[in-house]
């Protein structure tokens, strides 16, 4: 069962596709926080009064990159833990450091990479 204080930022420009992410992972007890592109993600990643436990971002943001967002964060926060969702995933370069989880992914698929990251923190 997840810490119910867990906050996983989620950054998707598919409102459908977000709007299902979300609810999934509410439904796993999660605090979501939700943002449309890169920029407005940006926001939240530099509100140092916010909480976030997980970036979890698609690859195609209108913006710019899902792997340049993370570069981003990186420097903002460095050890915030980092998941792309991409029906692309093979083709990201992943740091090492970093997650990836290929759509389309099931319920359980994403539950089970979401806890397994943040077990590791």
């Amino acid at each position: 069962m997840p810490d119910a204080a867990n906050t996983i930022l989620v950054v998707e420009d598919d409102s459908i596709v977000r709007m299902l992410i979300v609810d999934v992972l509410e439904e796993l007890e999660y605090h979501v926080i939700e943002a449309s592109d890169a920029q407005e993600a940006l926001v939240h990643i530099k509100d140092e009064a916010i909480r976030i436990d997980l970036l979890m971002t698609d690859q195609g943001l209108p913006d710019m990159r899902g792997t340049e967002l993370a570069r981003q964060t990186r420097q903002l926060r460095p050890h915030l833990p980092i998941l792309f969702a991409s029906g692309y995933s093979e083709n990201i370069e992943v740091p090492a450091d970093m997650h990836a989880i290929g759509k389309p992914f099931s319920i359980d698929e994403l539950r089970d990479k979401v806890n397994s990251i943040l077990d590791q923190e």
